[in-house]
């Protein structure tokens, strides 16, 4: 089986797994919560997000309430959050500004995008994984709209993946095109960069 074959029969089987999942709620609540307590304190106004599907973890409602609290401060900062739109054109991803209510139109991949809003550019971006493994490499799947994107976004943003436990791939080998993340988060904590060992 060559490589490509093996990574898509791998993805399709972490998807199953995903959508199957008894607990996969009670795992969305922790990691909303995982996620919540990692953007404390962080200096990003525009937040980059997806819309979930085929059982993705769903980052919108901790993202809501991330830009709820910037409204809360002192010296409150207009928080804004964007939705990945395509530019068919160039196969990468813009990202329209989405709040709670917008409106909202299907892309060309049947994924709900904001309709008309203005384009943001964010400082910090939350991408799904499929799959993850060590040195914050993803398996997502296989458009390369992530990485094509990040390879030109100026200036570049912080990328944070999110998935579930169940994702992890220790023998997760990066091809030369795979863009590593800065972070990834699962439901119980910071996966990577690795806490610093303890002396």
């Amino acid at each position: 089986m060559d490589r490509s074959e093996e990574k898509r029969s791998l993805r399709k089987r972490l998807i199953e797994q995903r959508l199957n999942m008894p607990d996969r709620l009670h795992r969305a609540e922790l990691l909303q919560r995982v996620m919540r307590i990692w953007l404390v304190g962080r200096p990003d106004t525009v937040i980059g997000a997806y819309w979930p599907i085929k059982g993705e973890f769903d980052p919108l409602p901790a993202l809501h309430r991330w830009k709820e609290d910037g409204e809360l401060l002192d010296e409150p900062q207009l928080r804004r959050i964007g939705l990945p739109v395509v530019d068919k054109l160039h196969q990468t991803l813009k990202f329209h500004a989405w709040f709670p209510g917008c409106p909202m139109e299907e892309d060309a991949y049947g994924i709900p995008k904001p309709k008309d809003t203005e384009i943001v550019v964010p400082t910090l971006l939350f991408v799904p994984c499929v799959g993850y493994g060590a040195g914050g490499y993803r398996l997502g799947y296989g458009g390369g709209f992530y990485d094509r994107t990040l390879a030109q976004l100026q200036p570049k943003p912080s990328t944070v993946g999110l998935g579930f436990a169940h994702g992890f791939l220790p023998n997760l080998e990066p091809e030369a095109h795979d863009v590593a993340l800065d972070a990834v988060l699962n439901e119980l904590g910071v996966v990577w960069p690795l806490p610093a060992e303890e002396e």
